[in-house]
């Protein structure tokens, strides 16, 4: 909710405070709530609600699409940030971060102190937190949720904080909670006082994770629950650390790519995308990225191409440090060159789709992509070269014409066979009559671009008198409710 605060506060007003917001995502019978606003938490509101029974019981309510891609991403961009109070942090959930601050609580003057720190520099952020120290990762988890936040818990309270909290803290599914309340077992505590044998036969084939006897003595700390944090990502980085101040970056950028290359070519790995940034001694820094058509660990070629992105860039009073990053990189194996001496073509082709995207700009240099689409004209669409890699062309198994006209061009038709072509009509002020034909072949229109109302096409190839073939089109049928009589265009030429 917050990151969505975030970005609609840039584009438009938002709702005011006394109005129930909700982020909905698809269920399995509509939309349902995803999260939602302090307004809708004290209405009410729950997580996994319908939105349509919410909105008869609110009809203020204003809902929005969320986004869980982006908050995902999110969420593991902050726990790498959050590394500046542990070295071990991953993601939890979709709306949560877990720290292993052991041995490290110190350095930040003790666990409460660390805990405001944290809340405050989220806040600067513009994130709100529900904090909880413990000394197991499931207690943690259930006190920041379902304690309160704000709780610091010792090795000898964990029982006594976690007593009061429900057994839905366990997070183990819907059907687990209403079983256990059922039995009487509302809260943790009384699931405490249970023996074991009791309930050991009704979960004993439960998975782990889903087991509510395992997940509370990993609570405990009766069994071991480690925490598994990625490690950092790989930085492909040269860089160069200059004694006094300079202006021009010029010379110093084939060192800077032989360092960078040598770096890559160890893990046989070539640049798609690099950042030259150039740290000015008054704090400022100033940056220029280049895009590859391939793969690539040639120094000669990647200097090329960085010196010709260094117009115009601004070096203040000089610059003391350079650095060159490889912001993408893709699998390159050591290969040795042809014995024949000859060039490989296909890298030819690439570097000088470099160059030229480096001198005339990524939107100059265009080629063919292909889209998944049902009409023809929407199949091919012009893309930027270095924008990624093409994608294969969809197998079409009609035969289709060389040249197809984008967009149609209306033709008059003089004379048509009921359910089938023209038998004469007239193209670019010249008339045709038709010889032989080939169909029809139907392509309805797709609902989910199109509007409401758009007309079904049938597609018919057309050989006319003098051997000329055309395809051709019939865009909607007589009586089917969406316009007048139907129309004919032509879509491509034969050869």
């Amino acid at each position: 909710m917050d990151r969505w605060r975030r970005i609609v506060s840039q584009q438009r007003t938002l709702p005011s405070d006394d109005v129930p917001v909700v982020l909905a995502t698809q269920g399995t019978h509509g939309p349902v709530v995803y999260a939602m606003n302090v307004e809708a938490v004290q209405r009410g509101v729950l997580e996994g609600a319908r939105v349509v029974d919410v909105q008869a019981i609110h009809p203020d309510l204003h809902v929005e699409q969320a986004d869980i891609e982006g908050d995902r991403k999110l969420l593991d961009r902050v726990a790498m940030w959050a590394r500046r109070w542990c070295p071990w942090t991953v993601r939890d959930g979709v709306d949560g971060i877990l720290l292993d601050i052991t041995g490290a609580a110190h350095l930040f003057g003790g666990e409460a102190r660390m805990l405001r720190d944290i809340g405050a520099r989220f806040k600067m952020q513009g994130l709100s937190t529900r904090l909880a120290v413990a000394p197991t990762r499931g207690a943690a988890q259930m006190l920041a949720r379902f304690g309160g936040g704000g709780v610091i818990c010792g090795p000898d309270d964990v029982e006594v904080a976690l007593a009061p909290l429900p057994v839905a803290a366990l997070r183990i599914g819907e059907d687990t909670v209403r079983l256990l309340q059922r039995l009487g077992l509302k809260t943790l505590g009384r699931l405490m006082e249970v023996p074991r044998v009791a309930l050991m036969r009704r979960f004993e084939r439960m998975a782990a994770e889903l087991n509510p006897l395992v997940l509370l003595d990993r609570a405990l700390g009766r069994l071991g629950d480690p925490l598994n944090a990625p490690e950092d990502a790989v930085k492909w980085m040269a860089r160069v650390r200059l004694p006094e101040p300079v202006i021009d970056p010029v010379p110093h950028l084939e060192g800077l790519a032989a360092d960078l290359c040598r770096q890559m070519a160890k893990a046989e790995l070539g640049a798609r995308r690099l950042r030259l940034t150039i740290y000015r001694v008054d704090g400022e820094w100033r940056s220029r990225d280049v895009a590859l058509a391939s793969s690539s660990r040639d120094v000669a070629h990647l200097v090329r191409l960085m010196e010709g992105k260094l117009d115009g860039i601004d070096p203040g009073f000089g610059f003391d440090l350079l650095t060159l990053e490889a912001m993408g990189v893709e699998p390159l194996a050591l290969h040795q060159d042809q014995l024949d001496g000859a060039r490989d073509a296909s890298a030819d082709v690439a570097a000088l789709l470099d160059r030229l995207t480096a001198k005339l700009g990524p939107e100059k240099i265009t080629w063919s992509a292909w889209c998944e689409s049902h009409l023809p004209e929407r199949v091919e669409r012009r893309v930027a070269a270095l924008a990624g890699d093409v994608v294969a062309a969809p197998l079409i198994l009609r035969e289709r014409p060389l040249r197809l006209l984008n967009p149609a061009e209306e033709i008059a038709v003089l004379y048509a066979v009921p359910e089938g072509p023209p038998a004469r009509f007239r193209w670019r002020r010249v008339a045709y009559l038709t010889a032989r034909h080939e169909g029809p072949e139907r392509i309805a229109p797709e609902w989910w671009r199109d509007r409401p109302g758009t007309r079904l096409r049938d597609y018919y190839k057309v050989e006319v008198r003098g051997g000329r073939r055309f395809w051709l089109y019939r865009q909607g049928i007589l009586g089917d409710g969406r316009g007048g009589d139907p129309e004919w265009f032509l879509q491509g030429i034969f050869a």
